[in-house]
């Protein structure tokens, strides 16, 4: 495998020089922020990214996200001109050597939390989910009140979004996904880059949205939408193991020969439709189990340590700082080292 780690760019508190120092880890994936979603990713701007990637002794790994407009989802007349610049990002990516791209079709919001900071008992904080406090959010104010959300929406915006989308049942986002898959796996395909879709996160409906890529049956699903090997899953323990029902050792089983990316980090369930992000070893997922079945098929690509907790005094981008995802990385490490060596 190779551990990498996620970077977001110049602006990052944690530096590239910091992530030097982490055992181990030998790529980084990262994504041209300042791109608007909808416009082509240029050569020239994926290409500055990677030779400051490249500069500090590390590889570009993975494109972690080139985002997907929403008429894509909706299906609006737009879509076509919208999926051609993304097959135009793709091909520039592809020329540059990086070889997957991970994306969501997770529609208006993506990964979604109601607590940035909530206090552990072990005087850390974490990410975590509570549905019932989704109510304490204003949307009529636009997206501005929610924790951690990147993309802003003013309140209009947003109003005439989720007014859309009240209209789009499951499977009609199915056949969207479907028409963007038919069009884009082509070209990822002849670019020599690998497509890893993203689960939704959390893996049921948000804000009444529709959510489809929420369990391995789902995963599954999309990997026969377009029968390619470039059209593949990025596997996140997390996001997933947020549903009890979600069996993450046995969707990597099932699923091992699309595997293109992989996430482990670890959540604690306290109750329905309830978690907070945990130390990577002490969650309810059982990262060592789904290692084994990554290690047995023979995964060779990239994985990340997902969020960590804010922990010694750390003050940074919530779930993103540098020390726990370090250690995170290391455990992950140690289980690879431990299970190849068995």
């Amino acid at each position: 495998m190779k551990l990498s780690f996620r970077w977001y760019g110049p602006e990052d508190p944690v530096s590239l020089a910091y992530i030097k120092q982490i055992p181990g880890v030998t790529g980084i994936v990262s994504a041209c922020f300042d791109v608007p979603v909808g416009e082509v990713w240029s050569v020239e701007k994926i290409s500055a990214l990677q030779d400051q990637i490249d500069g500090a002794g590390f590889h570009f790994e993975v494109v972690e996200s080139i985002s997907l407009h929403e008429d894509i989802k909706l299906g609006r007349p737009t879509r076509d001109r919208l999926i051609d610049a993304y097959c135009r990002s793709v091909e520039n990516v592809g020329a540059l050597g990086i070889p997957v791209v991970c994306y969501n079709f997770m529609p208006v919001f993506d990964w979604t939390r109601t607590d940035l900071a909530l206090p552990l008992s072990d005087g850390s904080n974490a990410l975590a989910y509570i549905h019932d406090d989704l109510k304490n959010f204003d949307l009529t104010k636009g997206t501005g009140t929610l924790p951690g959300w990147a993309i802003q929406y003013t309140a209009e915006e947003l109003r005439g979004l989720l007014a859309a989308f009240e209209e789009v049942e499951d499977e009609q986002l199915w056949e969207n996904l479907g028409y963007f898959l038919e069009r884009v796996v082509p070209v990822a395909e002849s670019a020599g880059v690998k497509l890893a879709i993203h689960p939704d996160d959390p893996p049921w409906p948000v804000f009444g949205l529709p959510r489809i890529i929420t369990s391995g049956a789902a995963m599954q699903r999309v990997c026969g939408l377009v029968d390619s090997p470039a059209n593949g899953i990025t596997l996140c323990s997390g996001s997933l193991g947020a549903h009890p029902e979600n069996d993450v050792p046995a969707i990597a089983k099932a699923l091992k020969d699309r595997i293109h990316f992989v996430h482990l980090r670890n959540v604690h369930r306290f109750g329905e439709q309830q978690f907070h992000e945990s130390t990577h070893p002490g969650g309810d997922v059982d990262l060592y189990a789904i290692m084994k079945e990554l290690h047995a098929a023979g995964y060779a690509g990239p994985i990340r340590p997902d969020h960590g907790r804010m922990i010694w005094g750390e003050v940074g981008r919530p779930g993103y700082g540098l020390y726990d995802r370090a250690l995170g990385a290391n455990y992950l490490l140690g289980l690879w080292t431990a299970i190849s060596r068995s």
